[in-house]
């Protein structure tokens, strides 16, 4: 059979007339299935590990576009990418997620207000050229170091904790480089926090926080648990008075108030929510908005504790008094600071630990690195305050930027080392838009002032609601999503929450 014959010699070919190029980011096992083919057998050999660094991206040529690499994909990241012209640069970012997160929505997401797919914004839709063009890429991977002398990016790729896949690390040369990274739950240095506690930043925190509070309720109406016992599981504790701890508050005492008490009778008098603040809930806004705040989450159930927490244990929290506090859910939102990450690079500081930038959001002394977001911050230098960690501040930084970086680009000056000379124009000026927030039964906060000594609008109750709603679901970034946020508000408003723990 001559087939046979020559697919013999097709599986004896040697290796040295086998062509070397190897793709750096597939490393695929040798298709050794042709042996069962040969006439003599082949020798198994044993699994050599991969090299851990690996050619990544090269640098650009003169002839070729030239390239930003963004690191992270949060509301900075994005509005920057979403911004810049894929006619000029070739775009890559290098981030742990592949989409973005409408953190203002994703409170509702925990107790089936709103699906998690509504609040999560795909990057190739953000900006289609990641997808498209044969120079931008995405990688899902985090950036370990940066090599600003040589212009080079290191970093590992993701794998969610699988054991069959090696993290795989690779570099990447940039022109432009933008650290978007964001921040880091603030924990004060308090033990057990990260063990025991859920943060509210990601929509895998959503997706724990709610699969963890309905599995408490289904465990508790299971027969002969003790009272006590009982009551620890449905204890829902909350610590953070900020925007996100008193909106999370609110979904939940909504939650409780008309879905728990319909469809878990049996156990709807054990369920409460506590709030635990060291000083005033909600302290960036109005005085009569706190105060309108505070007996509305009163009313609604929410009981609010000032004090000051000092150890989190398997099922209890430790506040300094020594009172303690048993939980069945405990979802942490006390701020955010620099990540380690971030703390790591050997870059110029601003006050507080975030990465130092001038007016025109570029790392001082460090050429084509530029850094927007929470993790920037302005140099004492400037003689500007930090900016808070707010989304509206990282979209204007973000459009800011992407704004700059195209007028570089298209005065030729967007290759690595060529835009000493370049006039930027206007340094970035933040103005402060307002600052909203729901506190559940259809009431919600609305304030207008520039900062918190001037004067402004500030509003209250079931007006500042439906203002909160529309605000927000004209600042989705798709009208894909707009569709799937305003479909599950009716939805939940007919037919009232998903309470299936998927």
């Amino acid at each position: 059979m001559a087939w046979l014959r020559n697919l013999s010699k097709f599986s004896n070919i040697k290796s040295s007339q086998r062509p070397n190029k190897v793709d750096p980011f597939l490393l695929l096992p040798s298709f050794t299935f042709f042996s069962h083919f040969s006439s003599q057998p082949i020798e198994e050999k044993p699994y050599v590990k991969p090299v851990e660094h690996s050619t990544g991206l090269e640098p650009t040529k003169p002839h070729e576009k030239p390239r930003v690499v963004v690191l992270g994909s949060g509301w900075a990241g994005c509005r920057l990418m979403k911004g810049l012209d894929p006619h000029i640069y070739d775009i890559v970012c290098v981030s742990p997620r592949n989409h973005m997160v409408f953190t203002p929505l994703l409170a509702s997401t925990c107790v089936g207000t709103l699906e998690f797919r509504s609040v999560a914004e795909p990057i190739g839709r953000i900006q289609p050229a990641i997808s498209r063009e044969p120079g931008s890429y995405f990688f899902l991977a985090n950036c370990t170091a940066i090599d600003e002398h040589n212009h080079m990016v290191q970093c590992e790729t993701v794998t969610d904790g699988e054991q069959t896949i090696d993290p795989w690390k690779f570099t990447v040369s940039y022109d432009k480089l933008v650290i978007a990274l964001g921040s880091h739950p603030a924990t004060f240095g308090i033990q057990g926090v990260n063990e025991h506690a859920i943060f509210l930043r990601e929509v895998h925190h959503a997706q724990e926080i709610r699969r963890k509070l309905l599995l408490n309720l289904m465990l508790s109406d299971v027969p002969g648990i003790p009272e006590e016992e009982k009551q620890r599981l449905l204890h829902c504790v909350v610590v953070g008075g900020g925007p996100t701890g008193v909106e999370f508050s609110g979904e939940l005492s909504d939650f409780i108030m008309k879905d728990v008490r319909q469809r878990y009778t049996h156990v709807k008098d054990y369920i409460r929510v506590t709030l635990i603040e060291a000083n005033e809930i909600l302290s960036s806004f109005d005085d009569r908005l706190r105060l309108y705040a505070t007996k509305q989450l009163t009313k609604s159930g929410v009981r609010l504790v000032r004090g000051i927490v000092k150890d989190v244990k398997a099922q209890k929290i430790i506040l300094n008094d020594g009172t303690e506090v048993p939980y069945g859910l405990l979802v942490w939102s006390t701020g955010v600071g620099p990540s380690p990450i971030i703390q790591s690079l050997d870059l110029p500081k601003a006050p507080g630990g975030r990465i130092g930038v001038d007016e025109w959001l570029r790392v001082p002394s460090v050429q084509d690195v530029f850094s927007i977001g929470d993790c920037s911050g302005f140099v004492e230098s400037t003689g500007r305050p930090t900016l808070p960690a707010l989304a509206q501040v990282a979209e204007r930084q973000g459009k800011y930027l992407a704004n700059m970086l195209n007028k570089i680009g298209k005065a030729g000056a967007g290759h690595a080392n060529s835009g000493k000379e370049i006039e930027l124009g206007d340094p970035f000026v933040y103005k402060h838009l307002g600052s909203m927030a729901t506190i559940g039964r259809y009431k919600a906060l609305v304030d207008l002032r520039q900062s918190k000594e001037g004067k402004g609008i500030a509003l209250a109750g079931v007006l500042s609601f439906f203002i909160w709603r529309s605000a927000y679901i004209t600042r989705v970034v798709s009208w894909r999503n707009r569709f799937y946020v305003f479909i599950n508000w009716i939805t939940t408003l007919v037919f009232g929450r998903d309470i299936s723990r998927l």
